[in-house]
């Protein structure tokens, strides 16, 4: 009998603390949307101390746009790391435009390749139509319009609207046999990934 009210004990505990970081993320939430800043760095921050992916974004997210805390690109790196490392695709994009942009970093296109992929590895858009781009222009990847076309093909099809545009130019430039290339393996991926 004493071991079902411990464990019931704990498993109420963990409820409760579940709740609760829960409320704080929600909270943080709200104070950012209100353009209360300094509140959401505080609910944000315990929970991206512990280890929560998408308050660790949120808190790199602050730090670059300097809103809640003075403007600070290597602390906006290192929170979008933490929450990418975990797999947070939304973070792996920032970590990669980091890099690409050699904000906070020096610019290394192999290193922006590396996070974008991840990223649109998971179906993120906006990383997929980056990574187009790096292969339609060779950074980073050695140049390659197949798959340069299968990623921005990816992209569209989740209403990217750049990427609908780089598509058309791009495709101007590819015979047949190579669109064809590209659109197989953009299928070959969509049905791995969406299953």
């Amino acid at each position: 009998m004493r071991r079902i009210v411990a464990t019931l004990a704990v498993v109420g505990a963990l409820m409760f603390s579940a709740g609760a970081a829960w409320a704080d993320i929600e909270d943080g939430k709200r104070a950012y949307w209100r353009g209360d800043f300094a509140t959401a760095v505080q609910e944000f921050r315990p929970l991206a101390e512990q280890g929560d992916a998408d308050a660790q974004f949120r808190l790199g997210v602050l730090y670059y746009e300097g809103e809640g805390v003075p403007q600070n690109d290597a602390e906006a790196i290192k929170w979008y790391r933490k929450a990418a490392e975990q797999g947070l695709a939304k973070a792996q994009h920032n970590l990669g435009y980091m890099y690409g942009e050699g904000v906070g970093v020096p610019q290394n296109y192999v290193e922006a390749v590396k996070w974008w992929r991840k990223a649109a590895e998971q179906g993120f858009a906006d990383s997929q139509h980056n990574l187009g781009f790096m292969y339609s222009n060779g950074h980073g990847v050695p140049e390659n319009d197949v798959e340069a076309l299968k990623w921005y093909s990816l992209a569209k099809a989740k209403g990217n609207d750049a990427a609908a545009t780089n598509l058309a130019i791009i495709q101007k430039e590819m015979s047949r046999a190579q669109i064809d290339a590209a659109q197989r393996l953009a299928a070959k991926w969509w049905e791995e990934h969406n299953n």
